[in-house]
């Protein structure tokens, strides 16, 4: 896969099948404009129809900030026709960064505010880094937030806790992030990229068929309840047994060595 390059981000492939993107704005604080929007829907578009992609990793560039928010400069002076747009855009991108086939996972490398915050949101889950921040902070604007965060926020964490930090404005640190649930886990700033990496090597080595299908499963099922759920599940359950992936890993379940998956 030929990958592009970009002005407002980096899209790196370290290993096979795993795909590192860094939004590179670092005197913006990584704040993502118009162009970064356009930019990350172009990766996503891609990853979304490679067959040979695995996992996403999401970080931002420096040590201070993830993606302190969207841009404010730019979206002062909108009107409320644009601003509907604005959030419309990036409420599509953040649908379809979770709509992803593979597992996206957030590297939260500092400030993960306003719109950070709903972009990792978006992610599968969130690896924060010892210094990292999060909030909603956009009643302090004087604006609710606008990419997906009065929905994704309280579906993350407790209900309570959620309605609490929008209507705040408060900030959490690592710590509290993980303790709520918005975090999966806090590792050291230095630790941060080689934590992400071992979690995609350990992803890209299990049945790519198989992971694919788990996290078709969980979007399908999120709408419905939970006999139709299962239902969904029942019929990717039988998908898998149409696949070779399936065959191997069995056949090397059974004969004691490690399966060689090759994604059908």
């Amino acid at each position: 896969m030929n990958l592009p390059e970009y002005h407002c981000l980096r899209h790196e492939q370290p290993e096979p099948g795993i795909h590192l993107v860094t939004i590179d704005r670092p005197r913006a604080l990584n704040a993502l404009d118009t162009t970064t929007l356009a930019e990350l829907a172009s990766v996503v578009a891609r990853l979304a129809v490679d067959p040979d992609a695995r996992a996403l990793l999401l970080t931002g560039e420096g040590a201070k900030a993830f993606v302190a928010g969207a841009d404010i400069s730019q979206m002062q002076s909108l009107s409320p026709e644009q601003a509907r747009a604005f959030s419309a855009k990036a409420s599509r991108l953040f649908l379809d960064i979770e709509a992803l086939p593979v597992p996206a996972i957030a590297l939260v490398n500092g400030y993960a505010l306003g719109g950070g915050c709903e972009l990792a949101l978006a992610c599968d889950w969130i690896v924060a880094a010892e210094g990292a921040v999060f909030g909603q902070p956009e009643v302090n604007l004087g604006i609710p937030p606008g990419f997906g965060g009065t929905q994704r926020l309280p579906r993350r964490i407790a209900p309570g806790k959620a309605l609490e930090l929008l209507f705040t404005g408060r900030q959490v640190k690592a710590d509290e992030a993980v303790a709520i649930g918005l975090a999966n886990e806090k590792v050291p700033a230095d630790a941060l990229l080689a934590r992400g990496m071992e979690l995609a090597r350990t992803i890209a080595s299990k049945g790519p068929f198989a992971v694919r299908l788990v996290k078709q499963a969980w979007q399908r099922g999120q709408s419905l309840d939970l006999a139709q759920a299962c239902a969904v599940e029942s019929d990717l359950f039988g998908l898998a047994f149409s696949s070779a992936d399936q065959k191997e890993g069995m056949r090397a379940f059974l004969e004691k060595r490690a399966a060689v998956f090759r994604g059908d």
